[in-house]
């Protein structure tokens, strides 16, 4: 398939889907009457509840949802298996799971007053799988913050080599990085302390951020200079991550995660327009052109040497883009607290997952146009998009200035999941524990990263010798995690679902799947730990924390499960746009 047919394909059939599949959801969800307040209006304080349009919503929802998700995964998946096996769970896991998950999501919250996906659990199922839901949704948190804290640790430390042969260190990246925090505070605080427009500020700091690229190999940030010798340079970044991860999750949200989150959202688009012109301009040229393997020859359901088996290790490695169980946090935490009117659940909730698995299309044409897809995921995604921009540029911005601008979206994406994921899993814990007051705030906070921060300090793990990065080890109970809280979300919205009478099945069916791989990806967890215990080479102690992690989560879903299935005998079915059923039990 050639590079321009692929992008074709991918736009018209995710076209196609958003036509028919998205009316087809509104039609179930009831999503006819106009004029049903939302909690935007009903609710409306200014502050949390406000009111927007669906083309100032999506953005903002698609930004938090993407981050560094739909470029890790598809990225790893097509290394390990190909691009054919990753294109097909992209597109239909799209749009018929992940699209389905996130569009009920937000309907659900929206008609529970915007509360979140917990409280929609609470009211439909009983107190315990609320209490249950919360726990696992902290526990997924974290892992996110794990993985995605040491991925950003590892690009300001690499030094690979650009797409052009320049090299491209990863200090020159921090310092792009840090500029474009310290721009985020003072766009925040302009528009605060001086009332300065949206659209006036970013005709002003949008250029400025351009200029903290141009400016970061000119005054690269060498942490390992500042180190003692010997010293370990990634888990150094990685505790400074988490603690900006703290400090960033007490802030107010008009000082930088707005400000932040508006300027990262342009970085999407760019990356978007540039892939599609890119290839266009470069397929048309004849200097793009498809080279890695359609199918790397992976075993189905058995490990092939390095390479773990496709069925169920695809589906946990590409969430983003696909199906993700953050989508619901998201979705239930803040965009459900804004949405105007409940008919742009359409564009907001199931386009943006559209759009998402778009964007993870973008990821895999950067795998394949490369013949030997190898390397750090954020290296290949960089060398890609640097070699798009180029050619959409039609020359003007050499590889090596548009390899820097892609190391650093790659990076500003995930300090949108780092500083976010941490604010949320705040917001759980204390719900879960029923603490309020910005002392136990603090105290959240400081509980929900003394993981991160405990896994940071431990010794490299080495599997066959080699030394994996804490991103690796993690990244499949990560994704494992994830895919489980898809899981259990939509097992919440089937009963929700079927309360109200109205289309369980789109829910169910999709439940049952991500289920399955969940649970099956998590006893393979178990398996291979089981055979390092059994062999002569010590297990590294992460893998014991993975382990005990695996065989939690296990538990809890099961008790989920099992609720549910005890539950389904007497439920009794909801009537009204609302659905305000008092629990079941």
């Amino acid at each position: 398939m050639k590079l321009i047919l692929f992008f074709v394909v991918s736009a018209v059939l995710l076209a196609l889907a958003y036509r028919f599949m998205g009316r087809l959801l509104a039609r179930v969800a009831g999503l006819t009457d106009a004029a049903e307040p939302t909690p935007a209006h009903a609710s409306r304080d200014g502050l949390d509840y406000e009111p927007a349009r669906w083309s100032w919503l999506l953005p903002q929802h698609f930004s938090a949802i993407a981050a560094a998700g739909p470029i890790v995964g598809p990225i790893l998946a097509a290394t390990w298996f190909g691009w054919l096996p990753a294109w097909i769970w992209i597109i239909v896991g799209a749009i018929f799971i992940g699209g389905v998950h996130d569009f009920f999501t937000l309907v659900a919250s929206v008609r529970h007053a915007g509360k979140s996906i917990a409280e929609v659990v609470r009211q439909h199922m009983n107190r315990r799988c609320h209490l249950l839901f919360l726990a696992f949704v902290w526990v997924s948190l974290i892992y996110v913050i794990v993985a995605f804290a040491d991925v950003t640790a590892g690009a300001f430390v690499a030094t690979g080599a650009a797409a052009d042969g320049g090299d491209a260190p990863g200090p020159a990246v921090a310092s792009s990085s840090i500029l474009y925090l310290g721009l985020a505070l003072a766009m925040g605080w302009s528009m605060r302390r001086w009332k300065l427009g949206e659209g006036k500020a970013q005709i002003i700091f949008l250029p400025l951020v351009l200029l903290a690229i141009v400016a970061g190999p000119w005054m690269p940030f060498d942490l390992a200079a500042w180190l003692p010798e010997g010293a370990r340079v990634g888990s150094a970044w990685n505790l400074i991550l988490l603690g900006y991860c703290f400090l960033a999750a007490l802030a107010p949200m008009w000082l930088l995660m707005q400000p932040r989150g508006a300027l990262g959202g342009y970085f999407l688009y760019v990356i978007t327009i540039a892939g599609v012109l890119g290839v266009l301009v470069g397929g048309l040229t004849g200097k793009l052109d498809l080279q890695a393997p359609a199918f790397t020859g992976a075993g189905l359901f058995s490990a092939e040497g390095n390479m773990p088996p496709l069925f169920p290790v695809l589906f946990i490695t590409i969430a983003c883009g696909a199906c993700s169980g953050f989508h619901a946090i998201v979705a239930s935490g803040t965009t459900s607290k804004q949405l105007d009117r409940l008919s742009d659940a359409r564009p907001v909730a199931y386009g943006a997952m559209l759009l998402e698995a778009f964007f993870a299309c973008i990821s895999l044409a950067a795998v394949m146009i490369l013949a030997k897809p190898s390397g750090r995921p954020d290296a290949v995604f960089a060398n890609g998009v640097a070699q798009f921009l180029h050619h959409a540029t039609f020359g003007l911005l050499s590889v090596k200035a548009a390899h820097g601008f892609a190391l650093l979206c790659f990076a500003t994406f995930i300090f949108d999941t780092l500083d976010a994921c941490t604010r949320l899993a705040r917001y759980v814990l204390m719900e879960l524990l029923g603490w309020q007051g910005s002392a136990r705030a603090q105290l959240a906070t400081l509980l929900t990263l003394a993981g991160p921060v405990a896994l940071a300090l431990l010794p490299p793990a080495e599997v066959n010798g080699q030394t994996l990065p804490l991103w690796r080890v993690f990244w499949g109970l990560f994704g494992t995690s994830n895919q489980l809280l898809a899981a259990l979300t939509l097992l919440g919205l089937t009963v929700w679902l079927a309360r109200r009478g109205r289309g369980a099945w789109l829910t169910l069916g999709p439940a049952v799947l991500m289920l399955t791989v969940s649970i099956w990806s998590l006893g393979l967890m178990l398996k291979t730990h089981a055979a390092r215990l059994a062999g002569d080479a010590p297990a590294a102690f992460v893998h014991h924390v993975e382990a005990g992690v695996s065989a939690l989560l296990i538990v809890l879903a099961g008790w989920l499960v099992a609720e549910a299935l005890l539950l389904a005998r007497g439920l009794g079915r909801v009537t009204g746009p609302d659905a305000k059923a008092s629990p079941v039990a």
